[in-house]
């Protein structure tokens, strides 16, 4: 059954392809993110922003290597977005 936001038959939206892990008052998360927001800007992708702050398990996994990126899931790369590879990446 739909959820209240759903209008029924509408397809549900994929899940972003990008994710950037992050933490509040990190200067390269910044320059990330706008990277990001570049790259998406000529490919139409979606993409999410996850905060490692009070998750111990992305901390430990992510915390000395941020900012993160994740392409479907997987990691892409970390301090800096190689924002031509991603584009191309992305297309592939």
């Amino acid at each position: 059954m739909p959820s209240a936001t759903e209008e029924p038959g509408a397809a549900a939206a994929p899940p972003p392809r990008l994710t950037l892990i992050t933490r509040p008052g990190c200067h390269l998360c910044e320059v990330a993110r706008e990277a990001i927001g570049r790259v998406v800007a000529v490919t139409g992708d979606r993409w999410v922003e996850v905060d490692v702050t009070g998750d111990l398990e992305l901390e430990r996994d992510y915390g000395d290597r941020l900012p993160v990126v994740l392409l479907d899931g997987r990691e892409h790369g970390y301090w800096r977005v190689e924002e031509d590879r991603l584009l191309r990446d992305l297309a592939a």
